[in-house]
């Protein structure tokens, strides 16, 4: 069991961190979990974890918003692209009866999967680069992303590439970019939990624990919003990055080297 191998005060340090980078910037909850979690279990285990505190925080964000009818209608085939491209993961991460074993070798990666995708993100965000999505590309180029996203958590548990950026290139209003990212990285955690109970990875035990975390992350994220009204956004935004080429970089330091 998770617990029993990692320290409890690590794993509640780690939530009020994640949630503390909820609160502010209004994204990272499972970026920053994962990334620091998988400096002692593997990305999986991580999401497990995660599970509760990101649908809850979430469901929070997206229910908060003025628009969730248009904006359901708007991404619907990306967010359905999500659960397919986390189905494609599940199948070549392996399933219950044993295909575990077979595919061990998209367990190891999936650390090194993740780095690159923290790194991408991370270097994204320090150059403040942004694109802008023509309204006719969206057919085609929503439900690439949803994809994309899918697989990636389905080996990494981190589900905010690409669509995190691809959602703040649509040129979305402040609150409903905020409702938008709240109802897709909804669906990916949703998704993510159907794909872990499949493996046998989502159990009472993890549950439990699951339940457990979101108080830290509840913590955390009271602390951010506070913090958020007394400090520059943009420099928190600036070390949030840089932490995130860090952690990628030891991760993938970490498979290559090792």
């Amino acid at each position: 069991m998770v617990l029993m191998d990692t320290s409890y005060i690590f794993i509640a340090l780690v939530f009020v961190l994640a949630g503390m980078v909820k609160g502010v910037t209004g994204m990272g909850l499972p970026t920053v979990a994962v990334a620091l979690l998988t400096l002692q279990m593997s990305p999986l285990e991580a999401a497990a974890l995660l599970i509760v505190p990101s649908s809850v925080t979430n469901v929070w964000q997206l229910a908060a918003g003025p628009a969730l009818y248009p904006l359901w209608r708007r991404l619907r085939t990306m967010l359905l692209a999500v659960c397919v491209g986390t189905a494609l993961a599940a199948v070549v991460v392996g399933g219950a009866d044993g295909a575990r074993d077979s595919a061990a070798w998209s367990i190891e990666w999936s650390g090194a999967l993740l780095g690159l995708a923290l790194l991408a993100y991370g270097v994204l965000g320090l150059a403040g680069w942004r694109w802008q999505v023509a309204p006719r590309a969206e057919r085609w180029l929503g439900p690439l992303a949803g994809v994309v996203t899918g697989a990636l958590a389905g080996v990494t548990g981190v589900f905010v590439m690409p669509a995190a950026p691809y959602l703040q290139a649509l040129a979305l209003e402040k609150d409903d970019l905020v409702q938008a990212m709240g109802l897709a990285f909804t669906v990916s955690t949703l998704a993510l939990a159907v794909m872990l109970a499949w493996r046998g990875d989502w159990h009472a035990a993890a549950a439990s624990a699951s339940c457990l975390a979101l108080l830290p992350a509840a913590g955390g994220m009271l602390l951010g919003q506070w913090l958020r009204g007394r400090m520059a956004p943009a420099l928190f935004r600036r070390c949030f990055f840089a932490s995130l080429v860090a952690l990628g970089a030891h991760q993938c330091l970490r498979i290559f080297t090792g």
